[in-house]
């Protein structure tokens, strides 16, 4: 997404660090690509962890990519926040076009080159079009939210942080003001993707410590 701020930090390289070494003969031992899915809860990390986890891959000879669920939004920020608010059951799954990004994920375990793919200019508030390079790429990582319910996946890591926990990574990113509705999103957030955490790989614990 154009506009995001992303912090990469000690933490995030050093469970990246103990990611790549658990699985990097796996990845060297897959004949073609191989893809990675980062999930969580807001602010628990993410787009942080999977940007590690490509440089930490890069550094041992392994080119990554990312996707970034962000850009897969069927509405940008601004109005997708303006649809809650409206109708809060909009939260969840069926904000975010899962299907196009499991597409995309297919489409580089296929092969592909290339993908043309969304982006969000975060703000003007607009989903616009890129193509995206996968040429090069050993793996390719889609980070967000629901990504853990993606299916051409081949290793799932899971940031088990809840919205207390995360709470100053969102104010560090400053992507959202501090209000009661946006608590109620994170509560109902809360209550689907906690569940996620039992088909996951890989878990990161709330202390930054790598499980499975």
């Amino acid at each position: 997404m154009k506009g995001d701020i992303i912090i990469v930090e000690e933490h995030h390289r050093r469970v990246a660090k103990t990611i790549v070494g658990g699985i990097l003969g796996e990845i060297q031992a897959k004949p073609g690509r191989y893809t990675m899915t980062v999930a969580g809860e807001s602010g628990s990390g993410k787009s942080e962890t999977a940007k590690a986890i490509a440089e930490e891959l890069e550094a041992n000879g392994v080119p990554a990519a990312i996707y970034q669920q962000d850009d897969y939004f069927v509405y940008p920020p601004k109005t997708n926040d303006a649809t809650r608010r409206k109708d809060i059951s909009w939260v969840g799954p069926n904000e975010v076009k899962l299907d196009l990004l499991d597409e995309h994920l297919k489409a580089a375990l296929d092969g592909a080159d290339e993908v043309t793919k969304p982006l969000v200019i975060y703000q003007e508030d607009r989903v616009d079009e890129e193509t995206m390079s996968l040429a090069g790429s050993k793996v390719v990582i889609a980070e967000g939210t629901y990504t853990t319910l993606l299916n051409n996946v081949d290793k799932k890591v899971f940031i088990n942080r809840n919205r207390l926990e995360t709470l100053e990574t969102r104010k560090k990113r400053g992507r959202e003001e501090m209000d009661p509705f946006i608590e109620e999103v994170l509560k109902i957030e809360h209550g689907i993707i906690s569940k996620h955490r039992e088909k996951a790989d890989i878990v990161i614990t709330r202390d930054y410590e790598v499980e499975g």
